[in-house]
C-alpha cells in the first residue's frame, strides 16, 4: 500500500479543484473521509466531501445555484455551472448529544479541523488533507489501513450508542479492500455485540441502502457471514432461516432472494416480508416473486419450444436474474444459455399474427373468455413453433376442441 506521497490533492479532478480553490479564497477548506480512505487504499475514489470553516449561508453566496441540504447540520451540496459535478460542504461542527441513537441533538458549528475529525466514526474516516496537502491523521487510520483493522474513533461502544446506523456502516467498511476483509479491533467487536439491538432504531430504507453496497461488494459472502457470527443478519431478518450456503452474484435483489431461499411461503410473502424489512421497491418485489416461486426451474435444453417460449415470455432482467439465481445454487445454467444466444430471432418477432377481429371471423366466436383464452392459446403456439403465416396458426384451430372443451386448460404464453 502506498503511504503518504500518494494521499494529495494533485488525484481530484479539475471540477472540484475550482470548488475547493474558490472555498478557500475566502476560508479554509479541508478534504475530508472517504476519499482520503480509498485513496490511500488504491481503489477507485468516491465522491469527494469537504470541511469548511465558512457557514452555510456564506458557501451559498459563494455558490448560489447551490442546495442546503442540511441546514441544521451545516451541508450544502455546491453545484457546478454546468451541473455536472455535485460536491458536499459542511461547516466544521461538533456534535451534540444523541438523544435518539440516530441523530445529535444539536451541533455546534466551529473553526478547528481537529474538533471536527475527533467526532467522526472510524480511524479510517476522521482524515483530513489541508491546502499544503498535509494530512491530519491524529487517530492512525493510515495505520489501521495497513494493519487491516476496523476501529472506532474513541470509545466503541459509545459511538455505536450515538448512531446505530454505524454498525451496519463498519460491515461495509471492513469489505473495502479486495478478496479479503478487515478485522474488528476488540473494542469494536464487542460494541457491535452489546448493542446490535439498535439495529431496530434504524430505519428501513438506511438498512438497505446500507446492506445493498454490502451485498454487491467483491466481499459480499465474507461480510455476510460476519454479520452472521455477531448477530446482525439475525436482527435484519428476524423468523428467516438464512441460507449462507449459496453462490452470490453481483445483483442485490438475487443475492437477497438467494440467502432467503429456505423461505417456507411463496413469494408473494416472501415479498412481503422483505419489503417490510428493507422496504425495497415494488420492482424488486416483483422480482422476489418470481425467483422464489421458480425455485430451481430451468428451461430443457432439449426442447426448442420451451426455449422458444423461455426466451419471449420474460424480459432481459428476469432472463439474467433468473440464470444468476440458479448459479448460485450450483445449478449450471450454460448449456441453456449457449442455446438460447445461438437461437435463431422468430421470423416475425413476440407479436401474435392472429387478433381478436381475426379469430372471431374464423370461428364465430363471442368476445368473451373463450376468444381471449384461445387467442392466448394460439400465440403460445405461434412462438413454440416459430410461425410466420396468419394461416399456419388458424389450422392450429383443428388441434384443439375450442368449442367444448375447458378454457382455463388453453395455456397461455408464459414460463414455466
Amino acid at each position: 500500500m502506498k503511504r503518504l506521497p500518494e494521499v494529495s490533492q494533485t488525484h481530484l479532478d479539475n471540477e472540484t479543484k475550482q470548488i475547493i480553490e474558490k472555498i478557500r479564497e475566502r476560508g479554509r477548506a479541508w478534504i475530508v473521509g472517504g476519499w482520503i480512505r480509498d485513496l490511500v487504499l488504491g481503489i477507485n475514489t468516491g465522491d469527494v466531501d469537504i470541511a469548511t470553516n465558512l457557514l452555510p449561508k456564506e458557501i451559498l453566496e459563494i455558490f448560489p445555484r447551490s442546495i442546503m441540504v442540511g441546514e441544521k447540520f451545516g451541508t450544502v451540496k455546491v453545484r457546478t455551472s454546468g451541473n455536472s459535478k455535485e460536491v458536499e460542504v459542511t461547516t466544521l461542527r461538533s456534535d451534540g448529544v444523541y438523544v435518539d441513537g440516530r441523530r445529535p441533538e444539536n451541533v455546534r458549528f466551529g473553526v478547528e479541523i481537529e474538533d471536527d475529525i475527533s467526532r467522526r466514526d472510524f480511524t479510517i474516516n476522521a482524515m483530513a488533507l489541508d491546502e499544503y496537502d498535509k494530512l491530519i491523521d491524529n487517530y492512525g487510520g493510515v495505520s489501521d489501513l495497513e494493519n487491516n483493522i476496523l476501529r472506532c474513533v474513541g470509545n466503541a461502544d459509545e459511538r455505536i450508542k450515538e448512531d446505530s446506523l454505524r454498525i451496519m456502516r463498519a460491515f461495509r467498511f471492513i469489505g473495502l479492500k479486495k478478496n479479503q476483509i478487515m478485522e474488528f479491533d476488540s473494542e469494536l467487536k464487542d460494541g457491535i455485540i452489546n448493542n446490535v439491538s439498535m439495529i431496530n432504531n434504524v430505519s428501513k430504507e438506511r438498512i438497505n441502502q446500507e446492506l445493498k453496497k454490502i451485498m454487491i461488494s467483491d466481499n459480499n459472502m465474507k461480510i455476510l457471514e460476519k454479520m452472521n457470527e455477531l448477530g446482525v443478519l439475525e436482527r435484519i431478518f428476524d423468523n428467516i432461516e438464512i441460507d449462507l450456503g449459496v453462490i452470490l452474484s453481483n445483483e442485490y435483489i438475487v443475492n437477497v432472494a438467494l440467502i432467503c431461499k429456505k423461505y417456507k411461503g411463496d413469494g408473494v410473502a416472501l415479498s412481503k416480508y422483505i419489503q417490510n424489512k428493507l422496504k425495497i421497491s415494488n420492482r424488486e418485489k416483483e422480482m422476489i416473486i418470481f425467483l422464489h416461486n421458480n425455485g430451481i426451474k430451468i428451461p430443457d435444453s432439449r426442447d426448442i419450444c420451451e426455449i422458444r417460449r423461455f426466451r419471449a415470455s420474460l424480459s432481459a432482467e428476469q432472463k439474467d436474474s433468473l440464470f444468476r439465481y440458479l448459479r448460485g445454487q450450483n445449478i449450471d445454467t450454460y448449456d441453456v444459455e449457449k442455446i438460447i444466444d445461438k437461437l435463431e430471432p422468430l421470423k416475425v418477432g413476440n407479436n401474435p399474427l392472429v387478433n381478436g377481429d381475426i379469430l372471431i371471423q374464423a370461428t364465430g366466436l363471442e368476445p368473451d373468455i373463450r376468444l381471449g383464452r384461445l387467442k392466448g392459446w394460439l400465440h403460445r403456439k405461434q412462438i413454440e413453433m416459430d410461425l410466420e403465416e396468419t394461416q399456419d396458426v388458424l389450422e392450429l384451430l383443428n388441434e384443439i376442441d375450442w368449442q367444448n372443451s375447458d378454457p382455463e386448460e388453453w395455456s397461455a404464453l408464459s414460463w414455466p
